[in-house]
């Protein structure tokens, strides 16, 4: 591929990116997810709307051109971390000027700050109880439940409410900037710690800085997720350049944001040791990222005289139930097959919770087995497996959603991982949401969770086949007996090959 050639489709990318931005923006005004729209929306409640059809339209138009034009960036190559941050800051301008879509979570943030504010815990108060001023924004599931958020980020929204004054947009906008600041943080480290693994750093800035879910589910949206990604690639990359103290520090702001950060403390502790396998080396990097964390939190804690409610809170996220989380689907498909032979409908309820159970005993083995394979590695793979462990959680927990996987595709970057289907998990996941809130998986909830089921099964079949040994074919005539137990297994590493 020429120079020329190379040039022109990064130009092409840039500006249908930027396009498709704008439709998207345009979606919102139509139909976003404004402070005064319907609560109890649907796709049909949705076409009815005067410019709900529009809104519609502008958000499939937007979203196609913004995942095209991604895609054709990721493919011209020859990327450099200047151009990905100029496009990235372009895509992002037009979120920044409209009002939220994507999520009502920002009205969430506004009155979970509110009741802190109003001088209640949030750990053991919904925003019901104060009452929020602005409770008839929210959606009806969240209104009576704790903020299932760390310290950081209740202090965050509850000093937005009050230099708010009572002004719901200027709590957005205030939001919106503390959801900026970490998209910015994102960019600096991400690079950072790209460099420090000896990661192609534009590729690295491509896959975690420019997707389209950053404009629409944390500039927009003003998720709180922007913030702990960067926080945690600060604390990765102060880890990989051996400074453990400063680690434990940023991951421990970034679990006082969300909880989710708390699974790099781990690795942390091993990119702070050199390649050794020893308890000597690994004891003293463990104590010092420890307490760089405790320092943190505990500072966050005192801050606000906030602890940590936010665990018991966690449970009420159970009550959104969508195939798009693994467990989840597997549960509610299992329930549709056994309705289909008469069981009551009570039954994916059950199957629906077992599932969960199951998927949560598997992840906690998974992040032992994962920590542990990963020891005495590189940075680089040390990164990589922190990444492997945060994709577990996002998969194995009970709920999925589009900003959720900002987290881990963000570590997989900066570690370099070269496998394709992150990419292809973050393109679909930029469909899942209307501009209004409205999951598309609640509509598709029967066919989405059997496709997830299908995939489970294929993937565990898969795995067996890789993994588990194969004894060989005995040739005719050949002596059954006098060989050692296990001598017609393959011999060797039976571990996956690098880039598999």
């Amino acid at each position: 591929m020429s120079d020329v050639s190379v040039s022109d489709r990064l130009r092409v990318s840039r500006y249908l990116g930027l396009f498709g931005a704008v439709v998207l923006a345009v979606a919102a005004y139509l139909g976003g997810a404004l402070p005064d729209s319907d609560l109890r929306t649907n796709i049909p409640r949705i076409l009815a709307r005067p410019l709900g059809p529009y809104s519609l339209a502008a958000w499939l138009v937007g979203t196609a051109l913004m995942v095209a034009a991604w895609l054709l960036a990721g493919r011209a190559g020859h990327l450099t971390p200047r151009w990905v941050f100029t496009t990235a800051a372009i895509w992002a301008l037009p979120f920044a000027l409209a009002p939220p879509m994507g999520s009502r979570d920002v009205y969430a943030y506004a009155c979970q700050g509110a009741v802190y504010d109003g001088g209640l815990d949030p750990y053991q108060f919904g925003a019901s109880a104060l009452p929020c001023p602005w409770l008839n924004t929210m959606s009806y599931v969240w209104r009576s439940t704790p903020a299932p958020y760390g310290p950081a980020s209740l202090a965050i929204t509850g000093g937005a409410v009050r230099v708010a004054a009572g002004n719901l947009w200027v709590a957005i906008l205030l939001l919106r900037l503390a959801a900026i600041a970490g998209v910015c943080l994102t960019a600096v480290f991400v690079r950072r710690l790209a460099a420090a693994c000896g990661v192609d750093e534009g590729r690295a800035t491509w896959l975690a800085l420019a997707s389209p879910i950053i404009g629409v589910n944390l500039v927009s949206a003003a998720h709180n997720d922007g913030l702990m990604v960067g926080l945690c690639l600060a604390g990765l990359f102060f880890a990989v350049r051996r400074r453990p103290l400063a680690s434990g520090v940023l991951l421990g702001l970034a679990v006082a944001v969300k909880a989710t950060a708390g699974v790099a403390l781990p690795f942390a502790v091993l990119a702070v040791v050199r390649p050794d396998r020893s308890l000597r080396r690994l004891l003293p990097a463990t104590a010092w990222v420890v307490a760089g964390g405790a320092v943190a939190y505990g500072a966050a804690s005192l801050a606000t005289g906030l602890g940590f409610g936010w665990i018991s809170a966690l449970k009420y996220s159970s009550q959104t139930v969508q195939w798009t989380s693994l467990p989840t689907g597997v549960g509610m498909a299992v329930g549709y097959i056994g309705q289909l032979f008469g069981a009551t409908a009570h039954l994916t309820h059950q199957t629906v919770g077992a599932a969960r159970n199951v998927g949560m005993a598997v992840l906690a083995v998974a992040l032992v087995a994962i920590w542990w394979r990963a020891r005495g590695h590189d940075a680089r793979r040390t990164v990589g497996y922190a990444g492997v462990a945060l994709v577990a959680v996002t998969a194995l927990s009970p709920v999925f959603f589009p900003w959720y996987w900002m987290l881990p595709i963000a570590v997989l970057a900066a570690a370099g991982f070269p496998g394709r289907w992150p990419i292809a998990v973050t393109a679909v996941a930029a469909f899942l949401v209307l501009p209004d809130g409205y999951s598309i998986a609640r509509p598709t909830a029967a066919p989405g969770s059997l496709a997830v089921l299908a995939a489970t099964i294929g993937a565990l079949g898969w795995a067996a086949w890789r993994y588990l040994p194969h004894r060989a074919p005995v040739p005719a005539g050949a002596p059954t007996s006098g060989a050692p137990f296990g001598a017609d297994l393959p011999q060797g590493d039976l571990e996956p090959t690098d880039g598999r």
